[in-house]
């Protein structure tokens, strides 16, 4: 079953073209990297699919449905800049609100909920941090926080925008191994990536984008010379990169 299903999904930035006549299915229980050049509409499209940009034109569906029937069996993981990290809050308070939606009368929080927020921090290494205000974190420290919170939500569906950006890489390790268990779980999930020289190692399909969808499957037939050079083009500074990495890829040298 396809868990998402886009339809000529179409936004405009006032007269310009951020997203063209998206036409795409997501099967469900894949790890799906949205790479392409930076201005792509990669951002776009996540916040599309939410009714965070409403579109010009075109429908979304997630399992047959509309976002605001199964919103909570989706969430969204922003990019860092876009959150207000000197916020007063602490990280437990910040994982607990992905149990708000769930909360029934005077929306008070369950001892359940505590521990089960715990568990999660527990599972990304983060425990001893629960009591400690945001604006304290490191970068990878704010990455994981935001899918903790995805975790506790329960969701089936996770869209995570950047989520490697401005880590280390044993950061960037947990958070994909994370990732790659949930796969394993059965989520589906929606990674926005810029890093070709990982994109095979991290992700089962890609989707290369640049305001259309230029191509979308399994890694290895997606991330080919031709398709990269239709994203890039020849003017990219990437774009010698990515042919080196695609030829590597198929004699064997990448893992």
């Amino acid at each position: 079953m396809n868990v998402i299903d886009i339809h000529q999904l179409t936004v405009n930035y006032e007269k310009t073209s951020a997203l063209w006549e998206i036409n795409l299915s997501i099967p469900e229980g894949n790890l799906i990297g949205v790479i392409g050049p930076n201005g792509a509409g990669k951002s776009t499209l996540l916040k599309a699919l939410l009714g965070i940009v409403r579109p010009l034109a075109g429908s979304v569906h997630f399992w047959g449905q509309p976002f605001k029937k199964i919103k909570e069996r989706i969430a969204y993981v922003p990019q860092k800049g876009s959150v207000d990290w000197e916020f007063p809050i602490t990280v437990l308070d910040v994982v607990l609100m992905g149990r708000y939606g769930k909360l029934k009368g005077l929306k008070w929080y369950r001892k359940a909920d505590k521990e089960a927020a715990l568990t999660i921090l527990r599972r990304l290494d983060m425990a001893s941090l629960a009591d400690r205000q945001i604006n304290a974190l490191s970068g990878g420290q704010q990455q994981r926080l935001f899918i903790a919170r995805a975790l506790l939500q329960g969701a089936d569906l996770l869209l995570l925008d950047e989520p490697f950006a401005g880590v280390d890489k044993v950061t960037e390790q947990v958070i994909i191994n994370l990732l790659q268990t949930l796969r394993d779980e059965g989520k589906t999930i929606l990674v926005v990536h810029h890093d070709l020289k990982t994109a095979s190692a991290y992700f089962d399909k890609a989707l290369l984008l640049n305001t259309s969808v230029v191509a979308f499957g399994e890694v290895e037939e997606v991330l080919t010379a031709e398709n990269l050079a239709r994203v890039y083009g020849d003017k990219e500074e990437l774009f010698s990169e990515a042919i080196r990495l695609s030829k590597e890829k198929k004699a064997g040298l990448l893992a």
